[in-house]
Formats: structure tokens, sequence, C-alpha cells
């Protein structure tokens, strides 16, 4: 699959906070629920992991229990329902109450609940732009384990235990592609990061982005993907 690319620079990008008011703002003004969002930008997800993947390979999914594990288990679905095998890794018992629902969804269509030491495919999707540091220990653990696997990684939105303070060094999914959602964040620009960028499309109007005097400046088309 060939992506539509664009040029876009570090300038262009917004903080954490910023994307988050937006997303509320969306939610609130323009009658956008977080349920559709998390099905317009992980069916991106999914199309991104197969335009890649073999019917053959072993997907392995790291879902956190907010709403980027939510989004990570709505692509486990669609890889199942055009018949990749996929592998759910979950390290924390409480899920949200969203994405408790997408985890019981995805059992339904197949999905192994095991991790697995060797996948041809890891999908990043434990946090997104609502990570707080220091991570939990089990989270670091297995940063070190996937980076080590050394197999190609997609994270969604942000790779887990990147840090928009460019001077901290914690630890991080090294991700070969990051997913980004809706408009790019400052921290992809990490000079750590020498991942492949792409943008999806989740359905928050360039409304919701001019509000908050935010020129919104990425022409998507039908395909809903943006290579930055």
């Amino acid at each position: 699959m060939s992506f539509k690319e664009i040029r876009n620079q570090p300038l262009q990008a917004i903080s954490f906070k910023l994307m988050k008011q937006i997303d509320y703002h969306a939610i609130k003004n323009y009658d956008l629920p977080i349920e559709l969002m998390m099905e317009n930008a992980r069916y991106h997800l999914a199309k991104v992991c197969a335009a890649t993947a073999r019917k053959s390979d072993k997907i392995l999914i790291g879902i956190g229990k907010g709403n980027n594990g939510g989004g990570g288990l709505v692509a486990a679905r669609r890889l199942l329902a055009w018949g990749y095998q996929v592998y759910i890794d979950v390290l924390e018992d409480e899920l949200s109450e969203l994405t408790a629902l997408q985890f019981n969804r995805a059992v339904a269509f197949g999905a192994t609940i095991k991790y697995i030491d060797h996948p041809d495919i890891f999908i990043d999707a434990y946090f997104g732009f609502s990570q707080r540091f220091p991570l939990p220990e089990v989270y670091i653990k297995r940063i070190n384990q996937i980076n080590a696997a050394k197999v190609p990684i997609i994270s969604l939105d942000v790779p887990t235990g990147l840090s928009e303070n460019f001077e901290a060094k914690h630890p991080f999914i090294h991700a070969d592609t990051v997913v980004s959602l809706a408009y790019p964040k400052k921290v992809l620009y990490h000079p750590d990061l020498k991942a492949r960028l792409i943008l999806a499309d989740i359905g928050i109007p360039a409304a919701a982005f001019n509000d908050f005097g935010i020129s919104y400046q990425f022409p998507f088309d039908s395909n809903g993907i943006l290579q930055l």
C-alpha cells in the first residue's frame, strides 16, 4: 500500500496537552464519540499492518487498559477478520469499560490471549498520549523484551515510553512505524526516534482544530492516511 506523502516540520506539531483538549472538544461540540474515533483510527492501523504482513505471520499486539489499548483490540478484530493470526499481550487486569468491550469482541473473533517470544510483527498499543512517567515496571520489562526481539514494530499514536521531555532518558519502544492520530505530536520529532511517521484520519473535523487557532494542513483523501 502506498500513502500520499506530505512534508511536515516539527513546528507544525502539537503537544499532548493540546491534543487532549481538541479530542474532548470534538467529543463535546461535534458529537464525535470516542468509540467511533477508536474504530476509525484502528481500522487505519490494521491497514498499515496488513500492507506488509503475510497471512502466515504471527502478529502480537500489546494493549494497555485505556483507549489506546482499546484501539489495539479494534485493529486485532480487523486483522482477524482478514485472516491473520493475532495474539494479545495484556499486562494489567483492570481494563477500562470500553477497552474491556473491545477485548471481548477481539476474543470472539478468535484472538489468542498470550505473549509470544518471536512474533513476526509487533503492534504497540500499550499507551497513547496519556502515558505518565515513570511507567510501571511491568511495562519497562516488556519494552526491553520487545526491543531485544528485533521484529518490525508499529506503534499506535506514540511509542510506549517516549517522553515529550527530550532530555529524559526513559526506555521506550523503538518503533519502525508510528501511526499517529489526527495531528502530528511534537514527541514524534524526538531525536532518538527513527520511525516512519504516518498520520491517520480519525474523523475530527478541521473546524475543531480551527477553534483552537490551528490551521489544519493535512489533506486526507478517501484513503485516510498520509505519510509525513
